[in-house]
């Protein structure tokens, strides 16, 4: 059981009744959208946001003095402070606009990781990471020096606390970047005790907080973490924009990542000096109206509530858990006590795209493959999964659709 489950007290029908593509049909029947953890649908007020922006405010920021850049240079540094008010920053210069977390992540494997850590160091990671917390770091590791080590799972999907400390005392280790959610597992870290640890041993933590910021609250102070990275569109929000954060005097001290406009003091053909952060690390054009519309699906998401969204969620995951996993013939893949809104799964003699292939004949929307984690799929004896995943606009209904699904798919195989 969840131990997070609690009654469900959401307004769902309400909620949904704002998301307008989840009205569609696919192949004439209703859409079941359980493919969130990929990216998650948008509300009304996301897209409104966005589109108000083009047609009444637009123009660049930053380095206009009209009233139309200035306008909208404070609606785009407008989301630093909602950015910082959701994860609780110390400092909204600790905000930094990426594109993605994949490129958060690699913002600080080459700023952090070539500009402040030496040749010999190690970095930790675990064997759940997606690729996006993988390549990055043997990319550092071949160009710099860098040892790349890997935390061990137990067979119930969880984090072998034991050999991740293991992993530490020689004092090598410069850096953790380790997932807070896995997005095929749903397992969630104990992430203040790895902190514990890893600071005890000297070693930064970074979190990819891709899964876990959709589905709980985060507090990087309680945390006591040195990075964090997520990204908008599994939050509600559009593409093209994510979120570096990191402790102030880290990125006071590490150099930056793309050189060009706006990242600049001043240039001469001689030399350039860097402005202060957040923009040391925000060069060039940035995603503006993508930025517009993580503001409107941070407010969003802030105004639901993250005890409700988690509360609705838990008892999400509890209901699939027991729906699914009570399906003659089809496997739940992880068994860890504390997990989130993402389920994988298999069914025996079916390959995973055949399955996905069949769902959505169905009009149910689930993931299928290795879902950027081959290295997890290899641990746990698998080529791929299916994958449905979860969203504050999800209903047990749906769940239950997918439960029916399933037993024909297996029917089928049969």
């Amino acid at each position: 059981m969840n131990v997070m489950s609690r009654p469900v007290a959401l307004d769902v029908s309400a909620i949904r009744a704002q998301f307008p593509i989840l009205s569609e049909t696919v192949r004439g029947k209703p859409l079941v959208f359980l493919d969130s953890a990929a990216s998650a649908q948008k509300p009304r007020a996301v897209i409104d946001a966005m589109v108000w922006a083009m047609e009444h405010q637009y123009a660049n920021v930053h380095r206009g003095l009209h009233w139309m850049s200035e306008r909208t240079t404070e609606s785009y540094e407008g989301t630093r402070d909602l950015v910082a008010s959701l994860i609780n920053a110390r400092d909204r210069h600790e905000i930094v606009f990426t594109g993605n977390s994949t490129g958060a992540i690699n913002l600080v494997a080459h700023s952090y990781g070539r500009g402040m850590m030496k040749p010999g160091q190690a970095v930790v990671i675990s064997a759940m990471e997606h690729h996006s917390n993988i390549v990055p770091w043997q990319m550092l590791r071949d160009a710099h020096g860098i040892e790349l080590r890997v935390a061990p799972i137990t067979d119930a999907g969880e984090l072998d606390f034991a050999a991740f400390e293991d992993l530490l005392r020689d004092g090598r280790v410069g850096l953790v970047s380790i997932t807070h959610m896995s997005n095929v597992l749903g397992t969630y870290t104990p992430a203040e005790r790895i902190v514990a640890v890893a600071h005890a041993y000297g070693a930064k933590v970074l979190f990819d907080g891709s899964q876990a910021i959709v589905h709980r609250r985060v507090d990087v102070q309680a945390l006591n973490a040195d990075f964090y990275v997520f990204t908008g569109h599994k939050l509600y929000g559009p593409t093209g924009i994510g979120v570096l954060w990191g402790r102030r005097e880290l990125l006071d001290a590490m150099p930056p990542f793309l050189g060009g406009g706006d990242m600049i003091g001043s240039v001469t053909y001689e030399r350039s000096t860097w402005a202060q952060v957040p923009h040391k690390f925000e060069a060039g054009t940035p995603a503006i109206l993508e930025s517009i519309g993580l503001g409107a699906a941070i407010r969003w998401v802030q105004d639901i509530g993250y005890d409700a969204i988690a509360a609705h969620e838990a008892s999400l995951t509890d209901h699939a858990l027991a729906r699914i996993g009570g399906v003659a013939g089809v496997n739940v893949i992880g068994r860890a006590q504390d997990r989130g809104g993402v389920v994988s799964f298999t069914v025996d003699g079916a390959h995973a795209h055949d399955v996905a292939t069949l769902l959505d004949r169905q009009g149910i929307a689930v993931r299928a493959g290795h879902h950027c984690a081959e290295p997890l799929m290899r641990r746990l004896g698998l080529d791929s999964t299916a994958r449905a995943s979860f969203g504050v606009y999800t209903t047990h209904e749906e769940i239950d659709a997918l439960a029916t699904a399933l037993v024909r798919v297996r029917e089928f195989f049969a």
